[in-house]
């Protein structure tokens, strides 16, 4: 059985304290799934992941580079699947590498790879209301608690 949790947040700042409040009950290996629409706040949710996990690097979106890497606690590993097609792409990029190295591996765009994901990933789903409202919809696997 999953554990589900929703919260609705009204500013970025807010959106971020979700994202740092998840980093702290990831563990090595970890993987995060983000869903949501162009501008609802998928990287202002992994800046604050970045800074949960000890993380001072600047957090930007890695959409032309498929993948940013940023240090902290555990390594945080940022993946952008809006340019890709297929799991496969993912895959020849070297997602099992990245996934082998330990650290936390969360992916902006996932329904564009979820083959990739085999059920004990923890997904987050961004939904905007408004510029400044969002609902944050996170679903985690029972063995994460």
């Amino acid at each position: 059985m999953d554990m589900t949790m929703e919260v609705i947040t009204h500013s970025v700042e807010e959106t971020e304290l979700v994202g740092q409040a998840l980093a702290k009950t990831l563990y090595s290996g970890s993987v995060v799934a983000l869903y949501g629409d162009l501008g609802a706040g998928k990287t202002a949710f992994v800046r604050g992941m970045a800074r949960g996990l000890g993380s001072s690097d600047r957090v930007t979106s890695p959409t032309f580079t498929i993948v940013n890497e940023y240090g902290g606690s555990l390594e945080l590993f940022h993946f952008d699947m809006y340019r890709l097609r297929s799991s496969d792409e993912l895959f020849d990029i070297g997602w099992e590498d990245y996934l082998a190295r330990g650290g936390v591996c969360v992916v902006e765009w996932s329904e564009n790879v979820t083959d990739a994901f085999d059920g004990s990933e923890t997904k987050v789903t961004i939904d905007k209301f408004s510029d400044t409202d969002r609902k944050i919809t996170v679903e985690a696997p029972e063995e994460d608690n």
